[in-house]
């Protein structure tokens, strides 16, 4: 037989702590609840891995959210849009002749950035506001407008939209005086604008419509600003600007300075604080992440929330208000034991008690080990050790039927004992 092993065991019926190692017990390591390290680390485990994976799916959206956006865009019309619809090419010949391309998308930029001796391009103006057409004039800048009759409108009076059509992206050829349209000779556009003033100079007229005073690009000097308007935003977009002098009027009217201030207004920026001067909203002031992190902190609270709230923190001993007698306790706990199915907990509350039992019936100390207990049984029964050591320190019950098997031969061993 091998060396005991200290037992660690109470005689009281509703306690049971039981481990130890005998050379007669079948299974070897003898468990008194049928767990073991690695079974309770898997039980917790299979607890808490939801939690970290929700944690872990949230920690990830969240570093997604916080990265730099993309260095390419969908945004028509805009610098960094590969798209056929956008305007990267022209972007980057303006960039490899000098000019220093600053793109930005609010009124407030504008206004920050762009100022005489620079070229500010406004791209649409269909979420422009009269007072922000009134800060892009205050601005100073040469000024290149893009399908933008409002804001043509706003900053010079010898301009207005052409009236009936004009035709749809038509060969035009320059017909003015102005240079940067006789540089490029033709362009393919259509749209139109009409000259109202003296100083407006209109080229590239719609043929089907012959020199009517109408064209697809106007040029007019006031004093020492220069405002150029394109009516159609197609010339300048990757997909025609290699049509006939398409790309030679797009840079020289854009790279006259070396600083260009590329403006694409954006539905976000439809307040007039900034561009009054005033106090900006304090939302404004934050990242376009903040409101997904805040959205992704709020599904975290929620999380943590309801995960600490099922927890109703340690246990509290405290008196009870009645008497309750120890059968019903008995009862209680053997029904809270079958509902969890424990039938390692249960088997041993039932062994705990009967060695408990035996131990007093043979004269035997509380601490006696387990060897001397199976010895000192095995000898009042005349049963065999390894029987003993089965029936008081073998492995726990799987089942109903096997846990009531154990009660039965636990109190047939106890009566053998008492009988001795």
């Amino acid at each position: 037989m091998s060396a005991p092993v200290p037992v660690e065991q109470s005689v009281a019926p509703s306690v049971v702590r039981v481990a130890t190692t005998t050379g007669g017990a079948p299974g070897g390591a003898v468990v008194g609840d049928g767990t073991t390290a690695a079974s309770r680390a898997g039980r917790r485990w299979r607890r808490v891995w939801p939690v970290l994976a929700f944690l872990g799916v949230v920690a990830v959206g969240g570093l997604l959210a916080v990265l730099p956006e993309p260095r390419t865009s969908t945004t028509p019309l805009a610098p960094d849009n590969p798209a056929p619809t956008g305007a990267r090419a022209l972007a980057q010949v303006l960039g490899r002749h000098g000019v220093d391309v600053d793109y930005v998308r609010r009124i407030a930029d504008v206004r920050s950035t762009a100022g005489p001796g620079s070229t500010l391009l406004v791209v649409g103006d269909y979420l422009i506001e009269p007072a922000m057409a009134a800060a892009i004039d205050d601005t100073g800048a040469d000024l290149v407008l893009v399908e933008a009759p409002g804001v043509m409108l706003t900053v010079t009076d010898q301009l207005v939209p052409a009236a009936g059509p004009s035709g749809t992206g038509t060969v035009r050829d320059a017909s003015c005086a102005d240079p940067d349209a006789q540089a490029a000779r033709t362009l393919v556009a259509s749209g139109a604008v009409q000259a109202t003033g003296p100083d407006a100079v209109i080229c590239f007229p719609d043929p089907a419509t012959g020199p009517d005073g109408s064209g697809a690009y106007a040029t007019v000097t006031d004093g020492t600003r220069r405002i150029a308007v394109l009516a159609d935003s197609a010339p300048l977009t990757n997909a025609e600007l290699d049509d006939e002098g398409n790309a030679a009027l797009a840079l020289r009217a854009l790279g006259r300075h070396e600083h260009l201030v590329w403006y694409v207004p954006s539905l976000g920026d439809t307040g007039m604080d900034d561009a009054t001067g005033g106090e900006p909203d304090l939302l404004a002031l934050l990242p376009p992440v903040a409101p997904v992190l805040a959205a992704q902190l709020l599904v975290v609270v929620l999380a943590v929330a309801l995960w600490r709230g099922r927890r109703l923190g340690r246990v509290v001993v405290e008196e009870m208000p009645v008497v309750v007698r120890s059968g019903e306790t008995t009862r209680g706990r053997g029904r809270l034991y079958r509902r969890a199915r424990a039938h390692g907990h249960a088997a041993a509350a039932l062994r705990a008690g009967t060695a408990s039992r035996l131990a007093a019936r043979l004269g035997l100390p509380r601490s006696a080990p387990a060897p001397a207990l199976i010895d000192a049984v095995a000898a009042a029964s005349g049963r065999p050790t390894t029987d003993v050591a089965a029936l008081l320190y073998g492995p726990p019950p799987t089942d109903d039927t096997g846990l009531a098997r154990l009660a039965r031969d636990l109190d047939r061993l106890e009566s053998e004992v008492h009988r001795s």
